[in-house]
């Protein structure tokens, strides 16, 4: 990309490459060699790590981190503050071969705010991760997740709640970070109590 460090809003270092057709807002730090591909439009105040590939189309809202070599493909949107762990993975198609080609079958994955997605952790593509959901380093997410799940394990299964907080919640369904109290709608969706 062709943008001085002086007609520029956001930290681009000096090793990393930005596409034309890009967008990035204002405060966004992008490390070390990392590249993002033509038309990704990445919000204000993210951080892009060292080793950050941002494929083509890509939508990535405000605030959110993207740690050390992780690649988000074509077809992944990351919303307001999203945390992508070291290392994690997204796919965007379910069959990959060398031999055939499949971009007509990519399918999207839509990671929705607040969400926190553990180190290694892989997201195979097609599902959607809930608001404020906490996937667990390793994690292989194969279903969509609820909003505050926790989910581990291979394939991933839910196996508690977060707060927004980040604090896990006990059956009392209390924020032990802040205090927060969600309600239970059904066995599998809790909610914020207003």
């Amino acid at each position: 990309m062709s943008l001085t460090s002086t007609n520029r809003s956001f930290f681009l270092h000096e090793s990393s490459y930005v596409d034309d057709g890009v967008e990035v807002g204002t405060d966004t730090k992008i490390w070390h060699f990392s590249h993002v591909l033509t038309n990704s439009k990445i919000g204000k105040n993210c951080s892009l790590g060292q080793n950050v590939v941002v494929g083509p189309n890509v939508v990535i809202g405000d605030g959110v981190k993207i740690q050390n070599n992780v690649s988000i493909y074509e077809g992944v949107t990351l919303e307001d503050g999203v945390f992508c762990g070291p290392s994690c993975v997204f796919t965007n198609v379910h069959n990959p071969r060398a031999e055939v080609i499949r971009k007509d079958e990519y399918r999207t994955t839509v990671v929705k705010r607040g969400a926190t997605i553990g180190a290694n952790a892989t997201i195979v593509c097609g599902y959607d991760l809930g608001e404020y959901c906490f996937i667990a380093a390793g994690a292989v997410v194969t279903r969509q997740v609820p909003a505050y799940a926790l989910m581990a394990g291979t394939p991933a299964r839910r196996i508690g709640w977060m707060s927004k907080a980040g604090g896990r919640l006990d059956d009392d369904l209390i924020c032990p970070i802040d205090g927060t109290q969600y309600r239970r709608v059904s066995d599998n969706l809790i909610e914020e109590k207003m």
